[in-house]
C-alpha cells in the first residue's frame, strides 16, 4: 500500500521535480519485497573468445580472415526478412560434406556492405546523463593519486571552469594540442552521423539519396529534468558549429534534431538501518518535509524512452544503438550490425579487453547456471580471481557501455524489462542526512534478456570514455610528458591518446593543423 504523504511533502516533491507515482511505485514493489533477491551476481569465470557469442572485432591486418560464420540457409533468410541480397561471395569456401548444413563464412568486406544496408534502418542514441559537476570535481579527480592529478593540475583548472553546472554531453570532448577547448561530446556524435550520411550518398540536390519517409540515423537521447533545457540550447547553438554547419549545408540532413525522452527525479528512501517498511525521507538537512531529488540511474533509460524506441519502429527504424555520450568511441558499426542481423539475437554489446587501470567496473562474466551477464569487480567477482583468469590466458572483457537492439525484440517487451531490471539500493551519510537511493544500471538488462551477442573490441578505438575530467586529460596527451606520472599510467594513457588522434582522424574527420583539431572540409 502507498506511503500517505503530508500535503507539505507532497509539494516540495514537485516543486524539487520528482516523480511522485514512479517514487512511490518503486516504494511499494521494494516494501513488497519485490527487490528482495536482488543480489549481487556470483561469477563463476568468464567466457571465452569463441566466434559465436563473443566475437572478436579487435583489428586484423588479414582482410581475408573470417569474422563470423552461421549456417547459409538460415542467413539467407534473416537477411531476406530484411531485404538484402546474400552476398555470394560468403559461401566462397567451398561445399560442405554432404548431408551438412552448408556454413557461410563473412569477412568485413561482405559484412559492411550488408551493415552499411542496415544504417538505414538504424537509430543513434545517448546516454546525457547529468551535469559535469561531478565530472570536474577536484576531489574526485584526485582518484589516481596525486602524482598522477599533478602532471594535468593546470589544465585541469582551466577545463574545469567550462564543465561546471553544464550538460556532460556539452563539454568538451578532448583537449587540442596548443591547450585549447575541442568540440563537445555531442557535436562529435552528430558529426558522426552527418559524416555516415555522407558515406552513404546522401547529398543535398539532385545526385544525393533520400530516404522514403524517414530519416539517416535518427538521433534520441535520454536527457532529464536538469540538463534538458542546457541541451537544448547546445542543439540551437551547435546549428552553427564549425564541425556541423557545412557539413549540414552539403548533405541537406537536419544535424540537431533529437527525439528526447526526459528522465524525471525520483525521491531519496529512508535509510535500511532504520528497516521497513521503507518510507520517503522526508527530512533534508534537518528541514521537515523536505525530500532529496535523486536520478535513478540510467537503467531508467527503458521506461524513459519507451515511447520515442515504438515511434522509431513504427517509421520502420529495425535496431536501436544506445551508448555513453562521453565514450568517444560510440558510434554505429555497419560491422555489427550485420553480425546482430545474422545472429538473430535480441541484442549485442561491447566489451574491451582489460588495461592495468580497468581496476572497477562490469565485465562479461558466466554465472553458475550457465548464462551470461554484466558484474562488478569487487561485488560479484574477486579481483584476485580476475587476475588469477588472466595469467591462465583468459580475456577479461570490461563493459563499454554501448550496444544495439533490435527493436522488433525490445519494443513490445520494454515495460517489463523496465520493471525486471534491477532496483539497487545505497545507503548514504551525507550533509542532507542518513538516506538510500535507488538505482538502476543499464547494462544489467544482460541478465535478463534470453541471450545477447558480445562484442570484444579494441579499447583504444571503441572505449574512450571520460567517468572523470581526468580522463579526458589523459587522453588528450596531457602530461604524459611529466616524468613524475606513474608508468602504468602512462603507458595506459599513450594508447588512449593515440586512440583519440585515430578517431578524431577517421570517425570524426578531423585534421590537426597548428595546433588545434580542424574539420577537414574548413581546410
Amino acid at each position: 500500500m502507498a506511503e500517505k504523504l503530508s500535503d507539505a511533502l507532497k509539494a516540495d516533491m514537485e516543486r524539487k521535480g520528482v516523480d511522485i507515482a514512479l517514487t512511490l511505485e518503486i516504494l511499494d514493489d521494494c516494501n513488497a519485497g519485490r527487490y528482495d533477491d536482488v543480489k549481487p551476481v556470483r561469477a563463476a569465470g568468464v567466457p571465452a573468445i569463441d566466434g559465436r557469442s563473443v566475437v572478436d572485432l579487435r583489428p586484423s591486418r588479414d582482410p581475408s580472415a573470417v569474422l563470423y560464420s552461421a549456417e547459409a540457409e538460415t542467413a539467407r533468410a534473416r537477411l531476406a526478412a530484411l531485404g538484402i541480397d546474400f552476398p555470394a561471395a560468403a559461401l566462397r569456401s567451398g561445399g560442405s560434406p554432404s548431408g551438412e548444413p552448408r556454413n557461410a563464412e563473412f569477412r568485413a568486406a561482405e559484412l559492411t556492405s550488408i551493415g552499411n544496408v542496415l544504417l538505414e534502418k538504424t537509430a543513434y542514441g545517448v546516454l546525457n546523463g547529468g551535469s559535469a559537476t561531478s565530472y570536474a570535481d577536484r576531489k574526485k579527480n584526485l582518484a589516481l593519486g596525486r602524482e598522477t592529478f599533478d602532471a594535468v593540475e593546470p589544465a585541469f583548472s582551466a577545463m574545469a571552469e567550462l564543465c561546471r553546472d553544464r550538460p556532460k554531453g556539452a563539454t568538451p570532448a578532448y583537449v587540442n594540442p596548443d591547450g585549447s577547448a575541442g568540440a563537445s561530446f555531442l557535436e562529435l556524435k552528430m558529426r558522426a552521423r552527418l559524416l555516415r550520411a555522407r558515406g552513404a550518398g546522401f547529398a543535398r540536390g539532385g545526385g544525393g539519396k533520400r530516404l522514403s519517409g524517414r530519416e539517416f540515423l535518427p538521433l534520441f537521447q535520454m536527457s532529464s529534468l536538469g540538463t534538458d533545457a542546457a541541451l537544448s540550447a547546445h542543439y540551437a547553438a551547435a546549428k552553427t558549429s564549425p564541425y556541423i554547419a557545412t557539413l549540414v549545408s552539403e548533405i541537406g540532413i537536419e544535424a540537431a534534431s533529437w527525439r528526447t525522452g526526459v528522465q524525471p527525479m525520483i525521491a531519496a528512501f529512508s535509510h535500511s538501518s532504520l528497516g521497513r517498511p521503507k518510507r520517503i525521507f522526508d527530512a533534508a538537512f534537518g528541514a521537515k518535509d523536505s525530500c532529496i531529488a535523486l536520478p535513478g540511474g540510467h537503467g531508467q533509460c527503458f521506461r524513459v524512452l519507451a515511447g520515442v524506441l515504438a515511434r522509431l519502429r513504427d517509421e520502420g527504424m529495425r535496431y536501436a544503438c544506445l551508448g555513453n555520450v562521453d565514450n568517444l568511441g560510440y558510434a554505429p558499426d555497419p560491422v555489427e550490425l550485420a553480425i546482430l542481423a545474422l545472429s538473430g539475437q535480441p541484442a549485442a554489446f561491447d566489451f574491451a579487453v582489460r588495461t592495468p587501470m580497468d581496476v572497477k567496473g562490469g565485465i562479461l562474466v558466466e554465472t553458475e547456471s550457465g548464462s551470461r551477464t554484466v558484474a562488478d569487480i569487487g561485488a560479484a567477482i574477486g579481483f584476485d580471481q580476475v587476475m588469477d583468469l588472466e595469467r591462465s590466458g583468459h580475456a577479461i572483457l570490461f563493459n563499454c557501455a554501448s550496444g544495439i537492439f533490435d527493436l522488433e525484440y525490445l519494443v513490445p517487451r520494454i515495460a517489463e524489462l523496465g520493471r525486471r531490471l534491477p532496483v539497487r539500493f545505497s545507503d548514504q551519510d551525507k550533509d542532507a542526512g542518513r538516506y538510500s537511493q535507488a538505482e538502476q544500471v543499464t547494462w544489467e538488462v544482460t541478465g535478463i534478456l534470453p541471450s545477447f551477442l558480445a562484442f570484444a573490441v579494441e579499447k583504444s578505438e571503441r572505449f574512450l570514455a571520460a567517468k572523470l575530467l581526468l580522463d579526458t586529460l589523459l587522453t588528450s596527451g596531457i602530461g604524459l610528458g611529466d616524468p613524475k606520472l606513474p608508468g602504468q599510467v602512462r603507458s595506459t594513457a599513450e594508447g588512449l591518446h593515440a586512440g583519440l588522434a585515430a578517431l578524431l582522424r577517421g570517425l570524426y574527420g578531423l585534421e590537426c593543423v597548428n595546433g588545434r583539431w580542424t574539420p577537414l572540409e574548413l581546410l
